[in-house]
């Protein structure tokens, strides 16, 4: 298959990530078909979606007929066979819980062409731990998104049964959506940015968990030396404090590390009382406002 065979998108997942990769998509001209087994959460979706094209036409992404455009473009539903039966690429953005990946990509090898080329957007998963289950290893990466609002970079990760047809053919894909790839010669759990970042993350959370000093003055600390507009947390609020959870608690089972584990534990008094950062309005920080953005934070 070329990158013009390339006419519909199944994002399975209708979560911040699957919404984002879902919408580029629609945005440069691909039928999109975002897939969830719940129906609340593709309901809720809907808005945030519609949030999301106003946010690239203010960020000058977008038109306004091109945004209204795209949400034209996408369709929405919770039914397997409906959602993949035509599909020529396939993005996962699932829960990062590798049960749960599998069995998704296992179902949708049932449905989809076997032309179709699979990817997941994990961030911290590699793609050979999940492979089999695609039932076409050869024509299966990980393909992972950053904010699609913010950045154009994409990561490539393939494994080593990828066939180098698939990653070229994902390579030509991320050109037309208008990105920036990265590509991995080898598996790395969490590609080169995320590497980086979840280490600076994890040491942050420590430092907080630990009670060495507070979320606000280690924000401080990173964001007055290093010149940068946001700190760990507020980086952390902005992936998500459920998802940061998941990736930390993933670790903390399979290494059984203290640190990882007290990070788990400091997480979830966030998470279990619906903190879960930009997205509910609260996290380590409250939104739309929060203190990071005062210009006197640093000060």
């Amino acid at each position: 298959m070329k990158v013009d065979d390339i006419k519909q998108v199944l994002i399975i997942g209708a979560g911040t990530m699957g919404q984002q990769i879902g919408f580029l998509c629609a945005l440069k001209g691909y039928q999109t078909v975002i897939y969830d087994i719940s129906d609340d959460v593709l309901n809720s979706a809907a808005p945030r979606l519609e949030k999301l094209a106003r946010q690239f036409v203010s960020h000058d992404r977008a038109t306004a007929t091109q945004a209204d455009a795209a949400l034209a473009g996408i369709a929405m539903t919770s039914n397997v066979k409906k959602a993949g039966e035509k599909a020529d690429f396939v993005s996962e953005s699932v829960i990062e819980d590798l049960d749960t990946k599998c069995q998704v990509l296992e179902t949708f090898n049932d449905i989809c062409p076997a032309h179709a080329i699979f990817t997941t957007n994990t961030s911290s998963l590699i793609p050979s731990m999940m492979a089999f289950a695609t039932g076409r290893p050869e024509k299966f990466a990980a393909f992972h998104f950053h904010n699609t609002l913010t950045t154009k970079i994409v990561d490539i990760m393939p494994h080593p049964d990828t066939a180098a047809e698939t990653v070229a053919l994902i390579e030509a894909f991320a050109l037309k959506l208008g990105q920036v790839p990265i590509k991995l010669e080898k598996e790395n759990h969490g590609y080169a940015f995320n590497a980086l970042l979840m280490n600076l993350c994890d040491t942050a959370l420590n430092l907080a968990a630990s009670g060495v000093t507070t979320i606000e003055d280690i924000d401080r600390a990173w964001m007055g030396i290093m010149h940068m507009n946001i700190g760990p947390f507020g980086i952390m609020d902005s992936v998500g404090l459920d998802t940061t959870l998941d990736i930390n608690e993933l670790w903390a089972n399979q290494l059984n590390d203290p640190k990882a584990i007290a990070n788990v534990a400091f997480l979830k008094t966030y998470v279990e009382n619906g903190k879960l950062g930009i997205k509910s309005g609260e996290g380590f920080y409250k939104y739309p406002h929060p203190a990071y953005k005062d210009p006197d934070f640093i000060d």
